[in-house]
């Protein structure tokens, strides 16, 4: 016991609030003390720690003490308990969201394959969601078993002329048409509106409330705006395009200067010149993006067999992957990753959305509260209780709604907060001339580099091999 008393003098044993680690530190040092590693395992017992203590680390203590006299030193660690998978949404169609237009041995493109379009016939199981599953066994330092955080769950998002089940595990098409994914990941099925030729004087602007499909191109200072996809067979001037949906071109912008292309979902087309390009996904060139402001909320792809991204700047909220960046004659270019300036617009707009939403199911609340009083007590009105009922729908509503403001201002706090993520790709040669820019940290290139990767890291933009 007097051994014990004398150890627990010298040194202090402290388990971590989650109890998944066990900390030893010396009160004193003293170059006269000593112990075994039985008498430091029985003061590791005596604070409670029963499991994954280190009997090595304890080893090192007992032969030279004075060696950790001075430092915290992890004598015990838990098992971690893994997460389990989060839920997913599966489509029961043959497509990928993220596939490239795949090249031929000269580096061509075949867009008669990207201009496939998914078609849904009414009653068309689209897509169906798989649960979370239950997350691994782990086990505190003081002995608990405990289970890993159980995945997210999924949610299928509804949009227009879909249908789900009773609990929202599946959806169907409602109609006959093209299937569309909007916004973020919002699923729909519109119906479609061809032309067959030049959008130009002769069939003047689109605004359509499904896809628009034009078999053509959309010439300098035209409009089509509609709320399903975009896709056309031909290219594009300096026209404005707008679709919450996405956009698919088979040739490529050459603006001018002038006019938009903005998507909700992803882009699409086999180079961009002189353009203004928007999209709310993924941006997929396969030629070359040229003194272009370019902007996606996730990705840059532009990777082909020419893979050239020179002059204007290049916006992505994760990733930028190219071939090669800027020329020999160090044309200014821009390339930029974790800026999302939209994301933090829409992120303000949601919280006073939420706040709004907050302040108006108070007021149906405490309605609610008096008429459920009233009708308690019996002395409820026809035209009351018919309220009571139209104000116990709205508070339904009103509580889905915030529920799902919720979950998009978490969607994007997490996508916001977590630079790691951010990186640009060079799988040939970038050139001096150019800015890399990763957050708030930026990095000009002064000497051309081949195959290289930047990410940020502990405070810096470092340039890595690539592989």
């Amino acid at each position: 016991m007097m051994e014990q008393l004398d150890l627990q003098q010298h040194v202090k044993v402290t388990v971590s609030p989650d109890k998944m680690t066990g900390i030893l530190q010396f009160n004193r040092c003293d170059e006269q003390f000593s112990c075994t590693v039985g008498e430091l395992e029985a003061l590791l017992r005596a604070a409670g720690i029963t499991y994954g203590i280190k009997y090595d680390v304890l080893q090192l203590i007992s032969q030279e003490p004075a060696a950790y006299c001075l430092k915290q030193t992890l004598v015990a660690q838990g098992l971690p308990g893994k997460p389990g998978r989060d839920g997913r949404i599966v489509y029961a169609l043959e497509f990928n969201q993220e596939s490239r237009p795949e090249e031929n041995e000269s580096g061509k493109v075949d867009f008669k394959e990207i201009n496939r379009l998914l078609n849904v016939q009414k009653g068309q199981l689209i897509a169906r969601k798989l649960p979370p599953t239950e997350g691994e066994a782990g086990k505190t330092v003081t002995g608990v078993d405990f289970i890993g955080k159980r995945g997210r769950e999924a949610r299928i998002k509804a949009g227009k002329n879909v249908v789900c089940n009773a609990e929202r595990t599946l959806i169907y098409a409602a109609i006959d048409g093209l299937f569309t994914l909007t916004g973020s990941d919002v699923i729909n099925v519109f119906p479609v509106y061809e032309v067959n030729g030049d959008v130009d004087y002769r069939t003047g602007n689109i605004d359509f409330v499904g896809t628009v499909v034009i078999r053509g191109n959309v010439l300098t200072g035209f409009k089509v705006r509609a709320a399903g996809d975009i896709r056309i067979v031909g290219g594009v001037e300096g026209a404005e395009l707008e679709t919450d949906g996405s956009i698919e071109i088979s040739g490529g912008i050459m603006a001018g200067g002038k006019g938009l292309v903005k998507a909700g979902h992803s882009i699409r087309c086999s180079f961009i010149q002189d353009g203004f390009v928007q999209a709310g996904e993924n941006i997929l060139v396969s030629q070359s993006i040229m003194h272009s402001q370019v902007r996606a909320g996730r990705s840059v792809v532009c990777s082909g067999a020419k893979g050239l991204i020179v002059g204007g700047a290049v916006q992505a909220g994760e990733s930028v992957q190219a071939r090669t960046v800027g020329n020999s004659m160090s044309t200014a270019t821009s390339i930029e990753v974790g800026v999302q300036p939209e994301l933090r617009e829409e992120l303000k707009e949601l919280r006073k959305s939420l706040r709004a939403q907050g302040e108006a199911l108070e007021k149906t609340d405490k309605a609610l509260v008096i008429l459920d009083g009233m009708a308690a007590a019996g002395t409820i009105a026809a035209d009351k209780l018919a309220l009571r009922v139209k104000l116990s729908a709205t508070k339904k509503q009103a509580a889905q709604e915030m529920d799902e403001t919720r979950e998009r201002i978490f969607e994007i706090e997490r996508s916001l907060e977590d630079s790691s993520l951010a990186k640009v790709e060079i799988q040939s040669t970038v050139y001096g001339g150019t800015k890399v820019v990763i957050g708030r940290y930026t990095r000009f290139i002064k000497e051309a580099a081949s195959r290289v990767q930047f990410r940020y890291i502990d405070g810096e933009i470092t340039m890595s091999a690539s592989y």
